[in-house]
């Protein structure tokens, strides 16, 4: 299931014993775990009937103590298990203990707590993922613009925003598949708009010119066009300036995306002028780079969320290097 499939599940009361919440968007994951939180807890004190587990602690004892552990003055505990893959590396190669573990937890409905497990992967044809069937809650980041149009909808309806025509097409144009600054450029054009106000393109392109303004679109150029010098310069400047390295990323990532389809013969909207240099610049690429390209900003949004061990700018330097070509 997706996540709003988890939101109505879980509105008409629906509880299951267990769920494994997998998938490489950090902002997906943390709000399905949000939400089995608030419908398990009823608004309830956290004191005494939740636990907060890493796969690092003494497993699998303590997670199997944690689940049969009754709970206190409510109608059922909540266990939640992250950082599985810290045990070995990977998921793949848990220890036979706690994967019986999490194959016993994952279909038992006589415990009175459910069982949360959160990893970024989870191998579907693993025995332990798939005792937990349908009560995976997919939370894979978006890829497709109209998966991240969709994202910004569903935003919106949960902010209680309007959004006028178009409003969350240039989001996405702008903005990329970055969803947690989808969600803040999202309460800036609320505010924009003022009370009870309908949220157009306007206010999205006023919200985001920090984003847009030509020294970020001067180092999408830059790269684009193979100058080097100029744009580590230019990401230098933007940095120093307190550009939001998310919002450098998601500007790249939507050149990026423009380059390929441009490439793989399709149009983009804008000017005479836009599209020429766009045709330009992804001559410089054949379709196999731009997929690399697209690939390695994936990665880097992974490193600037937490997977990786490099400062932001680092990383934003490494990842410019690379698009360069």
């Amino acid at each position: 299931m997706n996540l709003a499939a988890l939101h109505a599940e879980l509105g008409k009361g629906g509880i299951r014993p267990a769920y494994l919440v997998a998938g490489d968007e950090a902002l997906l994951r943390d709000d399905a775990v949000q939400a089995i939180l608030d419908a398990v807890l009823e608004g309830g004190t956290e004191d005494f009937n939740l636990d907060r587990l890493s796969g690092t602690d003494g497993m699998p004892a303590r997670l199997v103590d944690a689940v049969r552990t009754l709970p206190v003055m409510a109608r059922r505990r909540l266990v939640v298990l992250r950082d599985l893959e810290a045990r070995r590396g990977s998921t793949a190669v848990l220890g036979d203990a706690i994967v019986e573990a999490l194959e016993e937890l994952a279909t038992d409905e006589q415990v009175r707590s459910v069982l949360v497990v959160v990893t970024a992967k989870a191998d579907a044809r693993l025995k332990w993922v798939k005792a937990f069937g349908d009560a995976r809650v997919d939370c894979a980041a978006p890829k497709r613009e109209k998966e991240i149009v969709g994202f910004a909808r569903a935003e919106a309806k949960a902010q209680g925003v309007k959004l006028e025509k178009g409003a969350a097409e240039l989001l996405a144009e702008r903005v990329g598949p970055q969803l947690l600054v989808i969600r803040h450029e999202i309460a800036k054009a609320a505010l924009l708009a003022g009370p009870g106000k309908p949220v157009g393109r306007g206010h999205v392109a006023a919200g985001t010119a920090d984003v847009s303004e030509g020294p970020v679109w001067d180092l999408t150029d830059a790269i684009g066009e193979g100058r080097s010098a100029d744009a580590l310069v230019l990401l230098g400047k933007l940095l120093a300036a307190g550009a939001a390295p998310i919002q450098l990323l998601g500007a790249l990532a939507s050149h990026f995306r423009r380059l390929n389809r441009v490439r793989s013969g399709g149009r983009v909207a804008g000017p005479a002028f836009v599209q020429g240099k766009l045709q330009s610049q992804a001559g410089r690429y054949g379709p196999r780079q731009l997929l690399s390209c697209l690939a390695a900003i994936h990665r880097t949004d992974l490193a600037l969320k937490g997977e990786g061990h490099l400062r932001a700018e680092m990383a934003l330097e490494r990842l410019v290097l690379g698009l360069l070509g």
